[in-house]
């Protein structure tokens, strides 16, 4: 079976695939402070609750947008389940061609995205992935992945509001009964809720205006499924398209 593991600035997503079916997946925050042994004890217990044994495990393939965890994740493989990790790069066969000035830039979990995407679609593409930031992905149906778009997600513009106010409160990120909201509390989360639905379908419409053409547009992450049932834009939720990129990256790049 294969590890894969997303490292990302909030959550440390792992999958566990057994060909190209995802076996199982767990999520855990992320701690740059945890050493590779306190993450290894935790996948194994992980593992152990489904009555799997580190041995069941064939590689490893990861992505991480943290660096500081980066090598502790290397280690953690290395030493509880004995193989060295693909670890994904600019350099990684993603099967796109880079129009980015600087692909040592893109993140790299942008990059398994895109790759995702085009290898289920092989069309016009624009990804949305709602994470700590929400980027936005475009690749072209020949393969190019020409760059996007990088606003701060939705988790911190919610705490921006919380820490940077003196009277109003931290809310739980959920659709208000009405736009219009008739208490403080349903007037920040229409305002966070709606505004970034508004902000979605914003961009998308600038970037196939300057496309010159429609795309199909496909959300991940964590509040993916919140947001993306109020726009116009999104077209279909994905939630684990990540973990199905490192699967196809690992394939590509090792077994091939």
């Amino acid at each position: 079976m294969l590890l894969a593991i997303d490292i990302g600035n909030t959550n440390v997503v792992w999958g566990l695939f057994e060909g190209s079916t995802l076996r199982g997946h767990w999520r855990l925050a992320t701690e740059s402070r945890r050493t590779d042994n306190e993450y290894g004890i935790l996948l194994l217990n992980l593992l152990q609750n489904e009555g799997l044994t580190p041995a069941q495990i064939t590689g490893c393939i990861l992505s991480s947008v943290v660096p500081a965890l980066t090598g502790t994740f290397e280690s953690m493989v290395q030493t509880y389940f004995h193989h060295t990790p693909v670890i994904v790069g600019p350099e990684t066969d993603s099967g796109l061609i880079m129009r980015y000035a600087n692909p040592k830039e893109i993140g790299s979990d942008r990059i398994v995205n895109a790759a995702a995407a085009y290898a289920r679609y092989h069309c016009d593409l624009i990804i949305v992935d709602f994470g700590t930031a929400t980027t936005f992905c475009a690749v072209t149906k020949s393969a190019e992945y020409l760059g996007g778009v990088i606003a701060p997600g939705l988790g911190i513009s919610a705490d921006a509001l919380f820490s940077r106010t003196a009277k109003l409160p931290k809310v739980e990120i959920i659709r208000p009964k009405t736009v219009i909201g008739t208490d403080t509390i349903g007037g920040i989360q229409s305002g966070l809720l709606f505004g970034y639905v508004g902000l979605v379908d914003g961009i998308v419409r600038r970037m196939e205006r300057e496309l010159g053409h429609s795309t199909t547009v496909i959300a991940t992450g964590g509040l993916a499924s919140i947001i993306a049932k109020e726009t116009e834009s999104i077209r279909e939720v994905r939630p684990f398209l990540t973990l199905e990129g490192l699967e196809l990256l690992y394939h590509r790049n090792c077994l091939t």
